[in-house]
């Protein structure tokens, strides 16, 4: 994909005692580095706060922070992270400086509580969002007029993402990066940061996709098989005798080492390569449905638009238009929070896996 000519400015808000370091560590970790090399843009990344100095974490830590909201007046991406304190209300200029942010067209991006600061900035109002499940009933109880959804790893409306909790921000920042810049980028980022693409399981974004690497060598090797023959017609008994098991062994040995069934993992393995293959590919939808075992056009179809929320043909229109409209020196000039962007091409980023089901 075309990348910016020019850093883009990414800000993180700070708030003195409602800040997590956790949520800090996962910013800086996907936008404080340069990582060019892995198809990514350059980052201008830094804090600001309403009182620059030192502020303090929830734990305590002291951060030393150097800019103020003027930072957010000229900030592409801006991060929300947790907001501790629930009775610590939002300053006025807090507020206006998000609000003036996302009407310049600034993409942001909560972090489990930082979502209530975002709905007292009213940027919500009749969207689909999410946070920690702790706290989910505490938000609809706050903002009635907001749809919270507490079973989701991350909700995306485009221009605003908002995420769960603690971990769950490694997986809405990794899915901004996926929609902005691609699956290569995102998965090159994943394999650096030493965590999956995507994550199934939990407070789930229930996104079908590659577990993380096998420590299980007869597994492993199993799998890195059925990796490269994806066109191939794969069965359950098929992998078991492979791995010199039992079909029933194998099965219950697939779950326990990744946490998922042989059908969850395949079909997450074929949607991950025909994504690619869409992105990066000119073959036509049958031959991908072909070369990543969907069979036909219509399989291919009919998974992607049940576990992807789109057509084939549109997330490759997507991707292939971002790639002609990121680049620019005018700020904001990302391409996945237009309009039609989102799930890829849609209002949010929820995709069902069918787990437990046989392969």
């Amino acid at each position: 994909m075309a990348l910016p000519d020019r850093p883009l400015v990414v800000t993180v808000i700070v708030a003195d005692k409602l800040v997590a370091p956790f949520g800090l560590g996962v910013c800086n970790e996907v936008f404080g580095y340069e990582r060019t090399r892995l198809g990514l843009p350059r980052f201008d990344f830094g804090l600001a706060a309403e009182h620059p100095g030192v502020c303090r974490t929830d734990t305590g830590i002291g951060i030393l922070v150097e800019h103020d909201l003027e930072r957010v007046d000229r900030s592409d991406i801006l991060l929300m992270t947790a907001w501790e304190d629930f009775d610590a209300d939002p300053s006025p200029r807090l507020l206006d400086a998000v609000r003036r942010a996302h009407a310049r067209g600034a993409l942001l991006v909560s972090h489990c509580t930082g979502v209530f600061v975002l709905a007292a900035a009213g940027l919500l109002d009749g969207m689909r969002v999410t946070t920690h499940w702790k706290w989910t009933g505490e938000l609809a109880t706050r903002f009635p007029q907001l749809e919270v959804d507490p079973s989701v790893l991350y909700v995306d409306n485009g221009q605003i993402i908002t995420g769960a909790g603690t971990a769950a921000g490694v997986d809405a920042l990794l899915h901004l990066i996926r929609r902005e810049w691609g699956a290569n980028a995102a998965n090159s980022l994943a394999r650096e940061m030493v965590v999956p693409p995507h994550r199934d399981g939990g407070q789930a974004q229930f996104i079908d996709a590659p577990v993380a690497a096998c420590e299980d060598d007869r597994l492993g090797a199993v799998l890195g098989w059925a990796q490269q023959h994806l066109a191939d017609d794969i069965s359950v008994d098929l992998l078991a005798r492979r791995a010199l098991m039992s079909p029933r062994s194998f099965a219950r040995r697939f779950k326990a080492t990744t946490g998922t069934t042989p059908h969850a993992w395949l079909l997450g393995q074929r949607l991950a390569a025909a994504e690619e293959l869409l992105e990066n590919s000119d073959a036509s939808i049958e031959e991908v449905a072909r070369l990543v075992g969907f069979g036909t056009a219509a399989g291919l179809r009919e998974q992607f638009a049940r576990r992807r929320g789109v057509s084939p043909r549109a997330y490759r229109q997507t991707f292939r238009a971002g790639a002609a409209s990121v680049a620019g020196t005018a700020p904001v000039q990302l391409d996945g929070h237009r309009a039609g962007a989102g799930r890829v091409g849609g209002d949010h980023a929820l995709v069902e896996a069918e787990l437990g089901q046989p392969a």
